[in-house]
C-alpha cells in the first residue's frame, strides 16, 4: 500500500520547495499544476473546452492557451474561475491517480493549490499545508512571475483564507523562515512516516 501525501498551501507560500525535499527522500513527486499545464496543451480536449468557454481571445499568436491572458480573466471574476476548474481538475484528478497507481515509492505526494477546493485531500493518507506570511507571498509573486504588486495581491485575494487550509492540515509546515528551518521540519514529518510506515 502507498503512503499518499496531499501537498497544499496558498499562492507562492512554498509548496515547491517542500516537494522538492520529499523528492529528495524518496517521495514520489506529482505536481498538478505541472499536470494542469499538460491538461490544456493545445489540441487536447481540456484546451477545446477551455477556448469554447472563454473565446480565441485567451490564444497566444500559435494556438497555445496564453496563460496570463486567462489568468487575468478568471483571477477578476469567482464564476469564471470556478468555470475553468470544472473544465480542468477532473482531467488533472484522473491523471493524478494515473500517476500514483503506476509510481513505484511507497510515499507519493501530490502538490496541488485546489487540492482541498477539488476534493483530491479525500484520497491522501495525511494533509501537509504550507504556509508563510502574506508579504512573504506578495515578494514571491513579483519576483518571481514578473507580476506587479495589484496583480500579485488580485490572486493572493482569489484564494480561500490560510486558514481554512490550516484547520484541516495533519502537518503544517512554515516556511516563513530559513530554508534550513523548512528543511528541518520536512524531515522531521517524514521521519514520523518512516517509524510508521518501514
Amino acid at each position: 500500500m502507498k503512503y499518499i501525501i496531499g501537498l497544499t498551501g496558498n499562492i507562492a507560500t512554498g509548496k515547491s520547495v517542500v516537494l522538492k525535499m520529499l523528492e529528495r527522500l524518496g517521495a514520489k513527486a506529482i505536481d498538478a499544476d505541472a499536470l494542469a499545464h499538460e491538461v490544456i496543451e493545445k489540441g487536447s480536449p481540456v484546451w477545446q473546452a477551455v477556448v469554447q468557454e472563454f473565446g480565441e481571445d485567451i490564444l497566444d499568436t500559435d494556438g497555445s492557451i496564453d496563460r496570463k491572458k486567462l489568468g487575468g480573466i478568471v483571477f477578476a471574476d469567482e464564476a469564471a474561475l470556478r468555470r475553468l476548474e470544472a473544465i480542468v481538475h477532473p482531467a488533472v484528478i484522473a491523471r493524478t491517480a494515473e500517476l500514483i497507481e503506476s509510481s513505484q515509492e511507497p510515499v507519493v505526494v501530490v502538490e496541488a493549490i485546489k487540492l482541498i477546493e477539488a476534493g483530491m485531500h479525500r484520497t491522501c493518507d495525511a494533509l501537509w499545508v504550507v504556509t508563510c506570511l502574506k508579504e512573504q507571498q506578495l515578494a514571491r509573486l513579483m519576483k518571481q512571475r514578473g507580476l506587479t504588486e495589484e496583480e500579485a495581491l488580485q490572486r493572493i485575494e482569489a484564494q480561500p483564507p490560510q486558514e481554512a487550509k490550516l484547520a484541516l492540515a495533519d502537518v503544517v509546515i512554515d516556511n516563513s523562515g530559513s530554508l534550513d528551518e523548512t528543511w528541518r521540519q520536512v524531515k522531521r514529518e517524514w521521519k514520523r512516516i518512516s517509524d510508521l510506515r518501514f
